[in-house]
């Protein structure tokens, strides 16, 4: 099933996670759409670098240390998403209980173990 994602700190460099979640969730055939501080385009995904009001997601899988969420946590809530992944290094209890209050789903989880044990 697609699951259309937001990849939320996503980045360039080939050797970050978020650049490898992108590839991955390519290759799984899932929609994929990202935010990002710099343009440029991963495995075919265009990295946005402002904030849009993508429709129908499924999932926010997120890249940015928890000081650095606090700045979107609005924006994930108005998106809607039916959950949203703290990859390792991003747990964050303030947003927990934001999403929580908001009835959105998440997990601590990572997206690439995710996709490689067909748990995504």
């Amino acid at each position: 099933m697609n699951k259309k994602t937001l990849v939320l700190g996503a980045s360039l460099k080939p050797n970050r996670y978020s650049n490898y979640a992108i590839q991955k969730l390519v290759a799984n055939n899932h929609e994929v759409v990202a935010f990002g501080l710099k343009k440029g385009t991963v495995a075919g995904v265009k990295i946005d670098t402002e904030l849009l009001p993508y429709k129908d997601l499924h999932t926010v899988t997120l890249y940015l240390n928890p000081k650095r969420q606090k700045d979107y946590y609005s924006y994930i809530v108005s998106l809607k998403p039916e959950r949203v992944i703290f990859n390792p290094g991003t747990e964050n209890p303030e947003l927990f209980s934001i999403l929580k209050e908001n009835n959105i789903h998440f997990e601590v989880a990572c997206t690439l173990v995710l996709l490689s044990t067909n748990q995504y």
